[in-house]
């Protein structure tokens, strides 16, 4: 250290300037007063940020790779508007069928025979099976006016005379059931019973037993 030539001291030399630097950094720092605000503390830096969700990235295509992304290129916005597009839908199985009615027949066969004699198996007029009958002439202008039953016979026999067992064939009735109508409609007058030739004794006429066989074949 040097005098001051002025009295004023003695001047510093320069290694009491470095000696002053060295002792003024092993200083340790002035602990915080109570009383003091947070603005007076040191800036302890930004906060952190908060971590940001994954953004939802393109669409992952599924099956054989085609288009661009065989090249290693994005995929293009048609593509990914057709990897989004639904793949088609079977159509819906077909009802099953619903079960065949039963077939309804019409005239006698949908009724059950005896139902049209209401249970009778005889009449009071006696009819041989190869008898000729044929609609009078009263009931032809009263054919509406006939039981259901009686109308389905006479309508057979409005335009040709037919035997006893003709009208049971086309009527699909027991041979029984057929004298018994045809016999309560001749007892009331609706149809006419002609009378058959037939030879003495119990033979019947050959004739009449080959019109009616011929009648049976026509069915």
């Amino acid at each position: 250290m040097t005098q001051d030539p002025g009295g004023s001291g003695p001047e510093p030399t320069f290694a009491d300037v470095m000696n002053g630097f060295s002792l003024d950094s092993k200083r340790s720092p002035k602990k915080r007063r109570w009383g003091r605000t947070p603005s007076d503390a040191p800036d302890a830096g930004p906060e952190p940020a908060e971590p940001r969700a994954p953004q939802p990235g393109p669409a992952e295509m599924t099956g054989p790779i085609s288009g661009s992304a065989a090249y290693g290129m994005p995929p293009t916005p048609a593509e990914l508007e057709s990897a989004h597009q639904p793949g088609p839908v079977d159509p819906p199985a077909a009802a099953a069928p619903p079960p065949p009615s039963p077939p309804t027949a019409g005239g006698a066969a949908f009724v059950r025979p005896y139902t049209w004699t209401r249970g009778r198996t005889k009449s009071g007029y006696e009819l041989a099976v190869e008898t000729l009958v044929s609609v009078s002439n009263r009931a032809r202008s009263q054919l509406e006016r006939l039981p259901m039953e009686h109308r389905s016979v006479a309508d057979l026999l409005v335009e040709q005379t037919r035997s006893v067992a003709e009208v049971a064939a086309l009527l699909s009735l027991p041979l029984g059931v057929a004298r018994v109508l045809l016999g309560d409609m001749a007892s009331g007058g609706t149809v006419t019973v002609h009378q058959t030739a037939s030879t003495p004794g119990d033979v019947p006429d050959l004739a009449l037993m080959e019109r009616v066989l011929s009648g049976l074949r026509r069915l």
